[in-house]
């Protein structure tokens, strides 16, 4: 498993009876988590003196209960600021077991010796791209909420990145895939983070298991000849690791070669010191 330990301003402190407990930066939040399934006395402090408090209601959805929690506040990932903010459905802006992917490609970014294009695709709110950004890529961030573009957008000027060259689009991810291909464009490098079930800017539906292998052969194209790295993440239950390097391989390493790894990824838990399953990712990297 990929483990997102280097974190100082995000932990999670607790897991029992389908919910985590978090600390982000200074403040506490309860969450539900599909993955907890295992219901441990709560023994942590913070169960007590949280500060939001997200219920899941059992029509679906759910909603906050906050008890002393700003509207928005900032945390820290190595050189990086991210805005946060509680949502209606749940989150908060942000992913922070990601940031195992992040500190992986960042690397072959800096080792690269050369100018390095990354494609973000489905991107939120830019943790991905500032990533990329600060560890010396060029990025095109691609994503089909204005909202959450403009979200990074105020990430990137938190984090002294506002005049790198990132390149914004608000744009259904397939439609500017397809149009790339046309233009003869080409990545180094390619991030991918899928929704489940999604809908594009004009109504596109997005269903994962029906459009991630079609759309990874589509995006395929799109890696330079010498490309570095290709990843994509998952939160489907229904797409395990092994599904995920069948995929690279029979695509990405089809062209290229190189290697693919996958595996689960995971936060650390304070209070127990074992480790949250929180989705899986699929790697692939040129042969050096």
């Amino acid at each position: 498993m990929w483990i997102a330990d280097n974190w100082k301003d995000y932990e999670v402190l607790d897991t029992s009876n389908g919910e985590k407990l978090e600390r982000w930066g200074d403040y506490i939040l309860v969450r539900p988590d599909p993955q907890v399934i295992w219901n441990t006395p709560h023994t942590h402090k913070g169960w007590k003196r949280k500060n939001g408090h997200y219920h899941r209601s059992a029509k679906g959805g759910g909603e906050w209960e906050f008890f002393n929690l700003p509207n928005e506040w900032t945390i820290n990932y190595r050189e990086l600021t991210f805005h946060l903010k509680p949502f209606s459905f749940k989150h908060t802006g942000l992913f922070p077991e990601q940031a195992t992917n992040w500190d992986w490609f960042s690397d072959i970014i800096r080792k690269a010796g050369r100018p390095v294009k990354v494609l973000n695709l489905f991107a939120y709110t830019g943790g991905a791209t500032l990533s990329a950004a600060a560890a010396g890529a060029s990025v095109t961030h691609v994503d089909a909420s204005k909202g959450m573009v403009g979200w990074a957008k105020e990430n990137a000027v938190s984090s002294g990145l506002g005049d790198t060259p990132i390149r914004w689009l608000v744009d259904d991810c397939v439609k500017f895939v397809e149009r790339e291909i046309r233009r003869g464009n080409k990545y180094d490098g390619i991030i991918m983070d899928p929704p489940s079930y999604g809908r594009g800017p004009k109504g596109e539906v997005w269903k994962i298991e029906e459009s991630i292998w079609p759309f990874i052969e589509l995006t395929t194209q799109l890696l330079s000849d010498d490309a570095l790295f290709f990843l994509i993440n998952s939160y489907t239950t229904g797409l395990q690791p092994a599904v995920l390097n069948y995929m690279i391989s029979s695509s990405v390493c089809k062209r290229l070669g190189g290697y693919v790894e996958a595996s689960e990824i995971g936060l650390p838990v304070t209070e127990s010191g074992l480790v949250l399953p929180c989705g899986a990712s699929g790697r692939w990297q040129k042969s050096f």
